[in-house]
């Protein structure tokens, strides 16, 4: 089991040594902004290393958008962060599953994406897997309920789309975590991340706010069992201060 941190951008290997992180998690541009990424300093480094490598897309992006404004800079913006994450040896790009207006269809929103993997798939796919992570909130979004997420798993899977499963966002979104595994896993067969965060606010909030282990309103214990039937790298997006702890802890439950 790896386990690691979202960190600064600029140095993302001196962050994994200051918190025993064995996995990063960072952005590679702006993440409320649409500018390319430039090469990272630690590129090399970054491929060569010890340490399992993920980038998180923009928060702008919403690949899922009817609006051509954002979907298309979101599509074109996808293919880029993909292709600079390849550059610094990434296991995948994680991206939001995004949402549509109140007064659009949501199986539109499914449709583009779809057609984001489809148009990719001409030019040869991309260059690392891309993640799809559930959200916390919006009525329309695209990953935030599983019944939804369903839908839009029958139209991406046969790309190769991966997920990533944000503890934080389920609870926020009213999903019990004691099964939370098991169902994703019959939607989706896989969970390539775990982002593993406490929450501020109650179940079924539809509010992101996180926390560091045991400071929030979510049991440790079922965080712990998350972890443990994942299967899969994790990823604290806790507050710096105290995510040395919460790797530490998650690493003492996990021997």
């Amino acid at each position: 089991m790896r386990i690691g941190a979202h960190v600064r951008d600029d140095d993302p290997l001196a962050a994994a040594a200051e918190r025993g992180a064995e996995v990063v998690q960072f952005f590679l541009s702006d993440p409320q902004g649409w500018k390319a990424p430039k090469p990272h300093p630690q590129a090399e480094r970054l491929r060569d290393g010890d340490v399992a490598v993920f980038i998180h897309a923009p928060y702008v992006i919403n690949v899922a958008s009817l609006n051509n404004r954002i979907r298309i800079p979101s599509r074109k913006s996808v293919a880029q962060q993909a292709k600079a994450a390849a550059e610094v040896g990434a296991q995948g790009l994680i991206v939001h599953g995004g949402h549509v207006t109140k007064d659009d269809d949501p199986a539109e929103g499914i449709a583009n994406w779809r057609k984001l993997f489809e148009r990719q798939a001409d030019e040869g796919g991309f260059e690392v897997p891309i993640l799809i992570e559930n959200t916390a909130g919006g009525a329309n979004a695209m990953a935030r309920r599983f019944d939804v997420l369903a839908r839009l798993w029958d139209a991406v899977g046969e790309f190769g789309a991966g997920f990533c499963l944000d503890t934080c966002h389920a609870h926020a979104a009213g999903e019990e975590l004691l099964d939370v595994v098991d169902r994703v896993k019959a939607i989706t067969g896989r969970i390539d991340l775990v982002h593993l965060n406490d929450s501020r606010d109650e179940f079924g909030s539809s509010r992101d706010r996180h926390a560091n282990i045991g400071s929030g309103l979510i049991d440790p214990e079922l965080l712990v069992g998350v972890v443990s039937k994942a299967g899969a790298p994790v990823v604290v997006e806790t507050p710096d201060e105290g995510q040395a702890a919460d790797i530490e802890f998650l690493r003492s439950k996990s021997s």
